[in-house]
């Protein structure tokens, strides 16, 4: 019979060979299917309003409007809002069709909780609304470059409404369109 001393050693032994022939490791493969989603106004724009006195002199009103855009398309193909109006009237009287416009770059920023690539826009600025008695063709007022505007984005924009100093008082009112198209 074995002493125990050696016993052990030679469980020892046979334990390590156990340990130096374990299995080599393997490899799998994951995968994720990403399927693209929509692109739409995440909620609906709201109405602009404009609220002055005459004075006796011109001036420039102005109105922050927003729009929270949301690309879930994963495409990158860009996308743009398009806009027209009709003219500012009360009763028989109306404001020049070029009295609505948006002077500077509006500016994007991402929603709460959302990652995205902020829009980067192209369009010119001034921008002059289109308006008319009948709305005429939308013109582009913001756009999104191809691969920019993915994900949840609000695009703010400061419109400016001239009101000359012989305008008539009164509760002006015009309809205003806005249309958001894939592809910048």
């Amino acid at each position: 019979m074995l002493p125990a001393r050696k016993l052990l050693i030679a469980v020892l032994c046979v334990g390590g060979l156990v340990t130096l022939t374990s299995l080599p490791a393997v490899a799998a493969t994951a995968t994720a299917t990403v399927t693209g989603g929509t692109l739409g106004f995440v909620s609906v724009p709201a109405n602009t309003g404009f609220n002055v006195t005459l004075t006796g002199l011109n001036q420039v009103v102005t109105s922050t409007q927003t729009f929270d855009v949301g690309d879930a398309t994963g495409s990158g193909s860009g996308w743009n809002i398009t806009a027209t109006s009709t003219a500012f009237t009360t009763g028989a009287k109306s404001l020049a069709n070029t009295s609505v416009t948006v002077a500077a770059v509006p500016t994007v920023a991402c929603d709460s909780g959302a990652s995205c690539t902020a829009a980067t826009n192209g369009t010119s600025y001034p921008y002059t609304l289109p308006a008319a008695a009948t709305a005429p063709t939308a013109t582009k007022i913001f756009n999104s470059a191809a691969n920019t505007g993915l994900g949840n984005q609000t695009v703010t924009l400061v419109f400016s409404l001239a009101i000359p100093a012989n305008a008539f008082a009164g509760s002006y009112s015009s309809t205003w369109t806005y249309t958001l198209v894939s592809g910048p």
